[in-house]
């Protein structure tokens, strides 16, 4: 049987414009499949996605679930495209409050918003909970973007005994763009759920800043990806001092058999 991998992508185009990241979110997932492997992509659906080009649809069976996050009710809507000539399929997670009619983490007079971190939140486990509910489970889970930076806490602790994710492994790709502002003093409340207790979060700082969410990503993944020429330099040096297999940047040419080899070799560690 192939092997399953899980792309949660922060940008993939041509959704979002292109960036370094975007163009990775896009062109991975089809590298993998095109070398056997079984993929499932996600993506936040931006407020800036012009959903009839893209020609998003709602998916019924998997929306209508409600997420808690600091004792609110949030909505969960999985909608889902085609990339054109690829054909890869992606599932966008939405949500009225978080998503719509709001850009990435900036709003139009540039300002970060200052509910990024439970958009994070609510997007990795919206994330988790569509991929129960499609019972596929991941043999590879690959996170790109600090907007998936928490969905490895959450993999190792709080679906850890969820059948679906018991033996799934995390590569986290660090990129050159980062977050200016923290996320708060309420996001370690809000990060908590299930097993992932306030209790795994006392060695980091109360205000959670870019940094303290690369040290968590990191904390919690089998592996690390340098995806950018510039990636912090603080959270490269964490990852080394962790002594986990790290891929270091590969250049924009043969990337491919660089990920593939990498991927694999994650995959072959028990």
């Amino acid at each position: 049987m192939p092997k399953k991998i899980l792309f949660i992508n922060q940008e993939t185009t041509p959704y979002v414009p292109e960036s370094e990241m975007s163009i990775l979110g896009k062109m991975l997932p089809q590298l993998m499949q095109e070398r056997g492997y079984e993929i499932r992509t996600f993506m936040p659906k931006w407020g800036t996605i012009n959903e009839r080009r893209g020609q998003l649809h709602e998916v019924i069976r998997l929306s209508g679930m409600n997420l808690i996050i600091d004792d609110t009710d949030h909505p969960l809507i999985i909608k889902v495209a085609s990339i054109p000539v690829s054909r890869i399929q992606v599932y966008f997670i939405d949500n009225d409050d978080y998503f719509q009619k709001r850009k990435m983490e900036e709003n139009e007079d540039g300002e970060e918003y200052t509910d990024n971190g439970e958009r994070a939140i609510f997007f990795a486990r919206g994330v988790l909970e569509t991929v129960k509910k499609l019972r596929w489970s991941p043999d590879l889970i690959v996170c790109q973007g600090w907007m998936s930076a928490v969905v490895p806490l959450y993999v190792k602790t709080a679906y850890h005994d969820e059948p679906w994710f018991s033996n799934s492994k995390v590569v986290t790709s660090l990129f050159t763009k980062q977050l200016k502002n923290d996320l708060g003093t309420k996001f370690k409340h809000c990060l908590e759920y299930r097993e992932a207790k306030d209790d795994l979060l006392v060695n980091y700082k109360d205000d959670f800043d870019f940094l303290e969410l690369g040290k968590l990503a990191i904390d919690y993944s089998d592996g690390i990806v340098e995806a950018g020429n510039e990636v912090n330099a603080t959270l490269m040096e964490y990852a080394k001092s962790k002594g986990l297999p790290l891929m270091s940047y590969p250049g924009e040419e043969s990337y491919a058999e660089a990920y593939n080899d990498f991927y694999n070799s994650i995959l072959a560690t028990e």
